[in-house]
């Protein structure tokens, strides 16, 4: 079986998807309580480090993404694929399931 080696250079999105670095999950609440790692949720924002060309309309022309890389997103809290490359975490989903640009 041929080994593959996945870098975030070489991954490059199709149609409408986005490749996204998952932003660090919160340490402790609001009230200062340190949380263990069982206990912390997975996270919903992060930072767009590839985009696709777009996803094709009926007439075969391509719809440019409204977001680009760069951009801080909110996504859905179970969309897309978990993808980890060393430590970093990423989550490849489509741009349908980007819900804002966090400014």
């Amino acid at each position: 079986m041929a080994s593959v080696s996945l870098s975030v250079s070489t991954v490059k999105p199709l149609a409408d998807r986005v490749f996204v670095k998952v932003s660090a999950s919160e340490e402790k609440t609001a009230g200062g309580i340190l949380l263990p790692e069982t206990a912390k949720e997975k996270p919903q924002v992060g930072e767009i480090v590839s985009v696709g060309p777009g996803k094709r309309s009926d007439d075969g022309s391509r719809q440019e993404p409204e977001v680009k890389v760069g951009d801080k997103v909110l996504y859905s809290k179970y969309a897309g694929t978990d993808i980890k490359l060393g430590s970093e975490e990423y989550v490849l989903l489509s741009e349908k399931d980007i819900l804002a640009i966090v400014g």
